[in-house]
């Protein structure tokens, strides 16, 4: 039950788990591409395998290499390290090379390309790696038309300790757009980016196999992957309110919650505080609401996560969070001290670096079935 479990907890409903994994599946199936899911969101094998199993030719991507040496035990093999590379960290992607994995790195400069392979060389290895192509200006990696872009494919194709396995970019920019026909017309700039940057070093006689792109809310309005070989998401499993808002999700998509007990009124003030605070939260103020206001995740039910409308965290601090009742029909004798309600986060990759796991809210019975643990760290 979920009133015996302390709080604040992090929660994943199930159902909804499965359908946003569904959703995209049947998505990227229609649109005839292939997958390399992101799995820095959930960092669950128990989520892992219900999003691709790790069979020969499953294809994941990460952020940290603990990520990469915690998904190897749990059998995938072809891993994408998706931050671009230091020096002092490639003993440890020999290692994984060593236990099985394939590994593949990311950089965007010379240098880089220069440290790996003479490491590379040092190791007696070869470090496969990817180019980061920048669409929309908004990280790294280098525009299509930078020359830097074949200087760096020559030296990793003709260099020892390194290869060239292909490119890759990310549309940050869509997290930006206002409504579904900006993220349309973004997934086409990131599209356009990245197979520029394939073709101009194809020209040059060189072999560039993997055309990598995505975030989730271009995997989820892309008008074309034409030339595209590969697609990356990784928030849309659990969905949160910066994809609602985005319009990528609804509000009863978001597959994770916060549970959170209210812990004193402030009658002075009308609001309410829980035991969420920044660091259970995080403290991201994501996209505005309906109402143009800035807030650190939708008020829920404790049951069910009927979301309890015009209700938001209107604040945060380290272990507080204050819910308003300005403005709204709810006063704090419908909140009880004590009594619990669950959260809908802005930014579910960050909140749920919080927790060790999730409780399991089962899609048969409705109450809590299982605990999923996550690896986090770096």
């Amino acid at each position: 039950m979920l009133d015996t479990i302390e709080t604040p907890a992090l929660i994943l409903d199930e159902h909804r788990l499965d359908a946003n994994i569904k959703k995209m599946r049947m998505r990227l199936s229609t649109a005839g591409v292939e997958f390399r899911p992101h799995l820095k969101t959930c960092k669950s094998l128990d989520i892992a395998n219900r999003i691709l199993p790790p069979t020969e030719g499953s294809k994941i991507t990460v952020s940290t290499l603990a990520e990469a040496e915690y998904f190897l035990k749990g059998g995938y093999r072809d891993i994408l390290y998706a931050v671009s590379i230091a020096p002092n960290k490639l003993k440890r992607v020999k290692a994984l090379q060593e236990a099985g994995a394939n590994m593949t790195l990311l950089l965007d400069t010379l240098v880089a390309a220069k440290q790996i392979s003479e490491a590379g060389q040092e190791m007696g290895t070869t470090f496969p790696c990817f180019i980061e192509i920048d669409c929309d200006g908004k990280r790294a990696g280098l525009k299509p038309e930078d020359t830097a872009v074949l200087e760096i494919a020559k030296r990793l194709d003709e260099a020892s300790g390194v290869s060239l396995s292909g490119v890759m970019t990310h549309s940050g920019g869509s997290y930006y757009c206002k409504n579904i026909d900006e993220i349309y017309d973004v997934a086409e700039q990131e599209r356009l980016a990245i197979i520029q940057a394939a073709a101009a070093i194809r020209k040059q006689g060189i072999i560039c196999s993997v055309v990598s792109a995505g975030s989730t809310p271009t995997a989820t309005y892309t008008r074309s992957t034409d030339s595209i070989t590969e697609i990356r998401a990784g928030v849309y499993v659990f969905q949160d309110m910066v994809m609602q808002a985005l319009g990528v999700c609804q509000t009863d998509d978001i597959a994770i919650s916060v549970l959170s007990t209210v812990i004193s009124h402030n009658s002075a003030h009308n609001r309410l505080l829980i035991d969420a605070g920044s660091l259970a939260l995080s403290a991201d103020p994501g996209l505005k609401n309906e109402k143009g206001q800035t807030h650190f995740g939708q008020v829920c039910e404790r049951e069910d996560a009927k979301v309890l409308e015009g209700l938001f965290v209107s604040s945060t601090n380290q272990e507080h969070g204050l819910i308003s009742l300005a403005g709204t029909n709810y006063s704090l004798n419908d909140f009880p001290i004590g009594s619990q309600l669950r959260i809908l986060p802005n930014h579910a990759c960050i909140t749920a670096a919080a927790y060790p796991g999730y409780h399991i809210i089962s899609s048969e019975t409705g109450d809590v079935s299982a605990y999923w643990p996550r690896h986090n760290g770096w």
